[in-house]
């Protein structure tokens, strides 16, 4: 029996990389990537399509094609594809993002070819039902009056309009009359022109079977069209950052959203962004959370984050506190970011960060379907086959003095746009 008074040795984590996996070509030309890992009887295949914001002609058709693609086929409505689904154990997800449409579908091994089927219908011929259609504009109008009447929703839209602009696909907000304007023949086109074989890959992961690759060339080769199309990416003219307060009545607490543009995984101070981020504000013993929650107890939650998009990027600080201690909190945030710019990590603090962060890779190596995600990032915002390897380097060898130098570069006040949003 094990020693329960005694803690067990530690160790340095090594050796972190992405295990072997297998890329087909399927017969229309999409890469299928196969993660042929663990135990359990179950399977992942996920599509993704660039056919997300950047690739929009009308405000929120992506989101809205995507969550009525399950609503019905040719050949039978959504209740039937619901019914099929569950009949056999099998879930299918549509998870959305501002550059991607994707479609999750998690199946037992025994039970794929049954299932298979089923998505490829949807994928060959959705009809989007008008009635369905209408329950989604008046779900979300009444969703967007809820969301409307939180501080932290109303300084979320409000700083990403400013540091991206009101009509760019990472700056625009949608309201009830975005929705209210949706037309079933939007999401027909949208789905025509970007739902297509160039604008798509597959990751196909868990214990994978025999034949099961042969199932998804037959299926989906013939369910997704040929094509490719580009995104739509208007012009950036940036305004200086300003500091802007917008009044909300009926609140004890006030939200702080404090940001700028930065740049995609893409970028070469994107790994080292990382690790700074996560020493300021990236995890619960970050420098904002011992001063400001532990130390001030000014709020219970404030942290920062970095938000990288296939296009473009941007860094956020965020936060609630009473309305009595918003003056105080914003003081001691740029009191924190003073002391990133003036003042080296110390090397204790640095190791201790390095050490969550590996930690942390270590969880996203933990079986096929978290293999298969990373694997995903690279490919759809096509990063180097090295990228995860990189950035496991990066967090390992950076130095004070490299953090030192992009604070200096990316954290300057001037940079940053200011929103709070409260009483008075």
């Amino acid at each position: 029996m094990p020693d329960r008074t005694q803690a067990p040795p530690t160790g340095d984590i090594s050796q972190l990389q992405i295990p072997p996996y297998e890329v087909v070509t399927l017969s229309n030309g999409i890469p299928l990537y196969v993660v042929n890992m663990g135990t359990q009887e179950v399977v992942k295949l996920e599509l993704n399509f660039h056919a997300g914001r950047p690739f929009e002609t009308k405000h929120s058709v992506a989101r809205a094609t995507l969550s009525q693609l399950k609503e019905g086929t040719e050949r039978r409505d959504g209740a039937a594809i619901a019914e099929t689904l569950d009949f056999y154990g099998a879930t299918l997800q549509t998870p959305y993002s501002l550059d991607t449409a994707n479609l999750a579908l998690y199946s037992l091994n025994k039970y794929f070819d049954k299932v298979l089927p089923v998505l490829a219908e949807i994928l060959e011929c959705p009809v989007f039902p008008q009635h369905e259609l209408d329950t989604f504009i008046q779900r979300n109008q009444v969703d967007l009056q809820i969301e409307l009447s939180k501080p932290d929703v109303v300084a979320y839209r409000k700083i990403t309009e400013l540091i991206f602009g009101e009509s760019h696909p990472y700056g625009y907000n949608s309201y009830a009359e975005t929705y209210a304007a949706l037309r079933r023949e939007d999401l027909m086109q949208h789905y025509r022109e970007h739902f297509v074989a160039g604008n798509c890959s597959i990751f196909l992961s868990g214990k994978i079977e025999p034949g099961m690759i042969a199932l998804i060339d037959e299926y989906l080769s013939k369910a997704i069209r040929p094509g490719k199309t580009e995104p739509n990416l208007p012009d950036m003219t940036q305004d200086a950052p300003q500091r802007l307060h917008l009044s909300h009545a009926d609140t004890v607490q006030s939200a702080i959203r404090i940001g700028r543009r930065l740049f995609n995984r893409t970028h070469p101070d994107y790994a080292g962004m990382y690790v700074l981020n996560t020493i300021f504000g990236g995890y619960f013993g970050s420098r904002l959370m011992a001063n400001i929650r532990e130390e001030k107890g000014y709020t219970y939650n404030i942290y920062s984050s970095l938000d990288p998009m296939r296009y473009d990027g941007a860094f956020f600080i965020s936060t609630e506190t009473g309305t009595e201690f918003v003056k105080d909190t914003l003081i001691q945030v740029y009191h924190e970011l003073e002391v990133m710019r003036n003042e080296p990590v110390e090397e204790e603090e640095l190791e201790m960060v390095r050490n969550y962060l590996l930690g942390g890779f270590l969880n996203m190596l933990d079986g096929p379907f978290n293999v298969a995600d990373i694997i995903k990032t690279i490919v759809v915002e096509d990063l180097p086959a090295g990228y995860f390897e990189s950035i496991v380097h990066t967090v390992k060898n950076i130095t004070a003095e490299e953090l030192q130098r992009l604070a200096q570069l990316y954290l300057q006040p001037g940079d940053l746009w200011e929103v709070s949003v409260g009483a008075g």
